[in-house]
């Protein structure tokens, strides 16, 4: 009902009715004449009566009412239906410099942002000197894993993180299993890397958590690391994986060196710009 009253007639695209109009939003019967559904039917609705629902009925009505994707969905949790995929709004889409200001606060330590799919967005400077992350490589986390040398010759649990990491994608691939991008995606790491495509015909699931990560850096030595997966409600398009340093490891203490001044001139790799 509150929906419903902060849309005009005009925005709809109806006569606004005059001095016999008494409120300034839409009557139920024009919104249930606007989205095709039978006035009766669409006060059960809005009283939550116990009647059947589909998702293109709720899509009519989103659409009369112009729910945004956040309340979209909360309708359809109402109603009882799974929820469709939360979109990104047009006001959270400038979000990207902020997160990307997040992961340089989070020096000394690595820490990146990819999109959906696992395409990196963009990466903090420890992420270059400790992951080997740079612009001459496939800009893919899942295909550089599998495909870029300097990465995986520093990783020593690389055959063990491997089956978790294929899991997970797996995983995130099943929200939408649909979508052409997640495909391409596929298709691209199995043609490139037979590990990998014997790994995704296991079919295992596993959501995303944490995975502890042994890094042999050849300029500080092994460094202990928890890769944790982060994401922004109002970006659901975007993950944050933000490294963190095992306790009591020594890891801390390398990577103030490593991206220190004197560490970067020492590293393999410069830093990305």
């Amino acid at each position: 009902m509150s929906r419903r009253a902060r849309v005009t007639p005009a925005e709809a695209g109806l006569p606004d009715g005059g001095a016999r109009r008494r409120t300034p939003g839409l009557r139920r019967e024009e919104v249930a004449v606007l989205a095709g559904v039978g006035a009766s039917w669409y006060q059960w609705l809005e009283q939550g009566r116990a009647i059947t629902v589909s998702p293109q009925v709720l899509d009519a009505v989103g659409r009369v009412l112009k729910l945004s994707s956040a309340e979209r969905r909360h309708l359809y949790v109402l109603a009882g239906l799974n929820p469709p995929a939360l979109a990104v709004a047009p006001e959270d889409k400038d979000m990207c410099q902020g997160l990307k200001r997040l992961i340089d606060a989070w020096m000394p330590f690595p820490a990146h942002i990819m999109d959906a799919y696992w395409n990196t967005v963009v990466y903090n400077d420890a992420s270059a000197q400790v992951l080997g992350m740079r612009p001459e490589i496939v800009q893919n986390c899942l295909i550089a894993f599998f495909t870029d040398p300097v990465y995986r010759g520093r990783s020593t649990r690389w055959e063990e993180i491997a089956g978790d990491l294929v899991a997970q994608y797996r995983a995130q691939c099943s929200e939408l299993p649909d979508d052409e991008g997640f495909q391409a995606v596929i298709e691209e790491a199995r043609e490139i890397s037979p590990e990998f495509a014997a790994l995704w015909d296991r079919r295992d699931v596993q959501p995303a958590g944490q995975i502890q990560k042994e890094i042999e850096h050849p300029a500080v030595g092994t460094l202990f690391l928890e890769a944790t997966q982060l994401r922004v409600p109002a970006r659901p398009d975007l993950l944050i994986v933000m490294h963190t340093p095992v306790p009591a490891t020594g890891t801390a203490e390398k990577l103030d060196w490593l991206t220190s001044l004197e560490g970067r001139r020492g590293s393999m790799y410069p830093v990305a710009g």
